[in-house]
């Protein structure tokens, strides 16, 4: 009867939060079993057989009595194959064939296969950084998951192949590895200050012919932060435009960075070759997504949808009336929280979601219902279908409704004149400075994030703003929700042209840019 209880570490994640589990092992006389206890799902219950036969496959001896194996803590649900290394090792410990004191504080993540082989998993990054917060800073992970755990700083990384090279280090009587492989002392340092690839240029805004007014509210949003929907027939430019917001945005700061590339690693997207993902992500799913391709979601614990993915950068949804209706509501706690919040029977997951939401739409079906609308075939009623699949709600929600006309002619003639983006970028920059430095005992970095009666609060008393604010709510053009947003893009306005607060004239600016398009 053996009397060690094997004992390893690894990290369950929900959503983007981890959460140390320490895995037991206790071999007890009796008929062969090995049961797994610990809410461990589909995918975890199946380690059994994988780590059987992978410990068959290193040469050792499967230790042919009763095993238990608990995940603690045990009312935690814990999901994924990300746990095969540390069961092996730990069940390895308990049969007396690794010594304790080899592996004390190491944190074991990856999945193996039944030949013994250690293949690599989602989520590597968040479950580092976990590792690393709760004071475990020595990570065994899979070779083609050593790039994305070396992103995080102060981590000591040991990537193995198999784990016959694992338990080979560990001190267990098996094989040598193949002689091409350098065997190094546990735990193995690979760690580097965060790196960051160099990106590939954005798209510049200066290829956009003409567009001054959409223009305006693209620099206006990617400053302050705000959203947009640009109303106006197909080849305008709206796509275009879209596109180019990301190359407005300032670079990610590192743990911006790290909340990113965490976000991509689980959901399976990351290339950590390429390092930490340091610029503003973009993201422009099909009109045809559905709600859990958008906010997240599938089976047990829910994985990153777009609007996760979109985080820090912008989520782009062209023709979007012709979104479903399901999918668009789905927008407005994000929109609101800056993350989502997904509640599932396993649990719930919580994963950022601060994005710049950009929206596209056509003013009626055929797309030409524009201007005088000669060429327009739909009817009125139509329209309004159309465009009413756009809920009140939705729309309350965004800060500036922009209408972009055809390019004519002449802007065609002078082809691309516009500013590029690098110059309209320094604007930003500047902006979003001011912004950082006036709210930062309050824990707010962007105007679209300050309260409306805190900038309220700030205005001069007797100003044109309050008035004209007043008139657009009695009027019913506004809602309050919407008077607020008129006011935190005023505020852009001003800081974009260098004033300590909005002038009268910003405030008109802002109000138009939200209402023209609407009209």
């Amino acid at each position: 009867m053996s009397s060690i209880i094997g004992r390893t570490l690894a990290v369950a994640l929900t959503g983007l939060e981890g959460h140390m589990v320490e895995v037991e092992a206790l071999i007890q006389p009796g008929l062969p079993n090995f049961a797994l206890v610990g809410l461990p799902d589909a995918a975890l219950g199946e380690a059994r057989d994988r780590v059987r036969a992978a410990i068959l496959a290193t040469g050792l001896d499967f230790p042919p009595q009763r095993i238990t194996v608990n995940l603690s803590p045990a009312s935690l649900p814990k999901s994924g194959s990300g746990f095969d290394l540390a069961i092996a090792v730990a069940v390895l410990t308990a049969a007396g064939l690794i010594s304790p004191d080899q592996h004390p504080g190491v944190v074991y993540i990856g999945e193996l296969a039944l030949d013994g082989r250690a293949r690599p998993v989602r989520g590597v990054l968040p479950a580092v950084v976990a590792a690393i917060d709760a004071g475990c800073p020595k990570i065994v992970v899979p070779q083609a998951n050593a790039a994305e755990a070396s992103l995080v700083t102060g981590a000591k990384v040991l990537a193995v192949a198999s784990l016959e090279e694992l338990v080979y280090r560990l001190g267990a009587s098996v094989a040598p590895p193949a002689p091409h492989r350098r065997v190094q002392p546990l735990p193995v340092d690979h760690s580097n200050a965060s790196k960051t690839a160099t990106p590939k240029p954005p798209p510049d805004l200066a290829e956009v012919l003409g567009q001054h007014e959409a223009r305006l509210a693209l620099e206006i949003a990617a400053a302050g932060g705000h959203h947009l929907l640009m109303v106006g027939p197909p080849g305008t430019g709206k796509t275009m435009l879209a596109a180019r917001l990301p190359g407005l945005l300032p670079p990610l700061a590192e743990t911006e960075a790290v909340e990113v590339t965490a976000v991509h690693s689980v959901a399976g997207l990351l290339k950590a070759e390429n390092g930490l993902i340091s610029t503003p992500p973009f993201q422009d799913p099909h009109h045809t997504a559905t709600p859990a391709s958008i906010v997240g979601g599938g089976t047990g614990l829910p994985r990153p949808g777009a609007v996760s993915l979109a985080h820090r950068g912008v989520l782009f949804l062209d023709e979007a009336p012709e979104f479903s209706s399901r999918v668009l509501q789905t927008l407005r706690q994000p929109l609101e929280r800056g993350e989502v919040v997904i509640h599932r029977a396993a649990g719930i997951a919580r994963f950022p979601a601060a994005f710049h939401l950009v929206m596209a739409a056509n003013p009626c079906p055929c797309g030409h219902g524009w201007g005088r609308g000669e060429a327009c075939t739909c009817s009125s009623l139509t329209k309004r279908r159309y465009f009413g699949r756009l809920s009140g709600p939705l729309l309350d929600r965004l800060d500036m409704v922009v209408g972009v006309e055809p390019v004519g002619t002449v802007a065609l003639g002078q082809g691309a004149c516009g500013e590029p983006s690098h110059q309209v970028a320094g604007r930003v920059a500047a902006a979003r400075r001011v912004q950082t430095k006036r709210y930062q005992a309050h824990g707010w970095q962007l105007n679209s994030q300050a309260p409306g009666s805190y900038l309220r609060e700030r205005l001069k008393a007797g100003s044109g703003i309050e008035l004209t604010l007043r008139r657009g709510l009695e009027s019913g053009a506004l809602s309050l929700r919407g008077a607020d947003r008129v006011l935190r893009v005023a505020w852009t306005i001003a800081d974009l042209a260098g004033r300590s607060g909005p002038s009268d004239a910003d405030c008109d600016l802002a109000m138009a840019l939200r209402l023209r398009g609407s009209q």
